[in-house]
């Protein structure tokens, strides 16, 4: 299968590019940086819509570019953040739209963001959007991949939880100073958190590359959200270390402002259209997840 790949050179882009390659597709990765290879190839979504000739014939397309979300929150960043995804997802679209043969299917990266902080409540591809700055590109940002129906093609947009990967994203902050023992529950540790292992991400996106019954959303999320606090006590066991100090909400305001927002939300997601479909997790509690990652 012919399988165009943007962000490429992100932390999960790089992990699933591998994966791809390994399973014998035929790979094009688009990055904002230099070509790395052959297979490889430029483009700045802030610059404008990629050249149709590339997706022209292609099988599918993957897109996970994006401006990074875990930073503090000025009104250049916010303007980043949406541009990076609902403007460079419309003017992808806009390219498909003018190929000759359009991609069978447009898998394209979303976020649980899209549900804000909803508490206990149990959260699936069918609850609402929730309220806030991320909930609202999220909900933008898939509305513009789902233009692409109007073309003929089948659009998945994945929910990406907080993703686990000691090389990257949120784990590979946490280890520093849960390493040093000076780790411990955020604002109480009450909060719902929901998590994927980075190699059950990956699976999942190849995933909905070949079952054609995955449409719309799909969560990305272990089937096993925990609170914040069963996390942090996983964390500190899969390495041997106390976690004894709490972090204050008033800590992540300051140091990151309106987009703490993000860290401190409750959200107990749950994977339904993924478990509907017959995908099965080889990583679903976070105890043995961690343990995996960081042996």
């Amino acid at each position: 299968m012919k399988v165009i790949l943007t962000g490429a050179s992100g932390f999960v882009g790089r992990a699933l590019s591998l994966h791809l390659a390994a399973q014998g597709h035929d790979l094009v990765c688009l990055s904002r940086r230099a070509a790395n290879g052959p297979g490889w190839q430029v483009w700045r979504p802030m610059l404008g819509a990629p050249s149709p000739e590339i997706f022209d014939g292609a099988d599918a397309v993957i897109h996970l570019a994006g401006e990074p979300v875990a930073q503090h929150w000025s009104y250049a960043v916010k303007r980043r953040i949406r541009a990076s995804r609902v403007e460079a997802t419309a003017a992808l679209v806009e390219s498909i739209a003018r190929c000759a043969r359009p991609p069978r299917t447009l898998i394209s990266a979303s976020a649980i963001g899209f549900y804000g902080d909803r508490g206990e409540e149990e959260l699936t591809e069918a609850s609402a959007v929730g309220r806030g700055f991320l909930a609202g590109v999220c909900a933008e940002w898939e509305n513009a991949a789902n233009y692409a129906e109007n073309y003929g093609v089948r659009v998945v947009s994945v929910r990406i939880s907080a993703v686990l990967h000691p090389s990257g994203g949120a784990l590979a902050k946490m280890l520093p100073p849960f390493r040093l023992g000076l780790g411990g529950p955020i604002a109480g540790g009450r909060a719902w958190m929901s998590w994927i292992h980075l190699a059950d991400l990956v699976r999942l996106i190849a995933w909905t590359l070949e079952c054609e019954q995955a449409r719309g959303p799909v969560n990305a999320a272990a089937p096993e959200p925990v609170r914040n606090g069963e996390f942090t006590r996983a964390l500190a066991a899969a390495l041997h270390r106390p976690a004894f100090f709490p972090i204050p909400a008033l800590a992540l305001k300051l140091l990151y402002g309106e987009m703490a927002e993000v860290i401190l939300a409750s959200q107990r997601v749950l994977p339904s259209a993924a478990l509907k479909l017959g995908f099965r997790f080889d990583h679903p509690q976070i105890g043995p997840a961690l343990r995996d990652l960081l042996a």
